[in-house]
């Protein structure tokens, strides 16, 4: 990328995160605000913890407003890696076409020997090519994804796609199933656009609980990005702009706290 686009996509970028930033703020503000009469409301319903109760109205409300907050700030950091990769990439949310009864069979082998802990099998690329490579091609089913994100570079002509954990655990037990979908998708695609075509998957998180040390978060948003200093880009605006959510909180709070006091 030359320094003319570099400057142009940063540009681009920043612009995305502080607009992204500053609505998802004002709306998690209002929304929660809004519901402060409902009895029904986000926080009114995740207040009855009697465990937590004990401990006093503020950190009960505290507590609701974490959880609440968590979701819909997973939300939008989808949403902004979205709205990021159709600037550098083609993006479809879904793939469809045909999947053999052989594919099923394998995937359902390689998941049951990655969960095995006596079984020492870890994915690896050949995993994928069994997927490929297959000799029996009855029994057709077609089947149809909702796919996290299935990117197309127009540049190296490669296909992307990409499962996302935003909640930043790989291992939890949903990993299963989205291994599972991002098999199914692969070889789906491999069907579809031909055993020469080139297909790349990952297995991503948008933060990762343990911190940085394994480069996960890193590597997702500078591949979103398309640009090595993505993620610091993404970073820095957010740290920029992350007043705007701290007011939101201490709205909130003060209308289910200091307001009724």
């Amino acid at each position: 990328m030359n320094t003319e686009r570099k400057i142009s996509s940063e540009k681009a970028i920043r612009e995305l995160v502080a607009s992204n930033v500053r609505t998802f703020a004002q709306t998690f503000s209002e929304r929660h605000i809004s519901e402060f009469d409902d009895p029904d409301g986000t926080l009114n319903m995740k207040i009855h913890n009697v465990f937590i109760a004990v401990l006093g109205e503020e950190i009960q409300y505290y507590t609701a407003l974490v959880r609440s907050f968590d979701s819909s700030l997973g939300n939008m950091l989808e949403n902004l890696a979205v709205s990021i990769a159709k600037f550098f990439y083609s993006v479809t949310n879904h793939v469809s076409g045909p999947l053999y009864s052989e594919q099923i069979t394998i995937i359902a082998e390689l998941l049951e020997a990655y969960k095995n802990t006596q079984n020492p099998k870890r994915v690896s690329v050949r995993d994928y090519l069994l997927l490929k490579n297959i000799k029996n091609r009855s029994k057709i089913q077609e089947k149809t994804h909702i796919s996290d994100y299935y990117l197309f570079d127009e540049e190296s002509d490669q296909h992307f796609l990409i499962e996302l954990k935003i909640g930043g655990d790989l291992d939890n037990k949903k990993a299963r199933a989205e291994k599972e979908a991002i098999f199914e998708q692969y070889a789906i695609l491999s069907n579809t656009l031909g055993k020469d075509a080139k297909i790349k998957c990952y297995f991503a998180t948008a933060y990762n609980r343990y911190g940085e040390k394994t480069m996960t978060t890193k590597d997702f948003w500078n591949f979103v990005c398309k640009f090595e200093r993505g993620y610091e880009i993404i970073m820095d605006e957010l740290y920029k702009n992350v007043d705007y959510i701290v007011k939101a909180k201490e709205n909130i709070l003060y209308y289910y706290l200091e307001r009724v006091a």
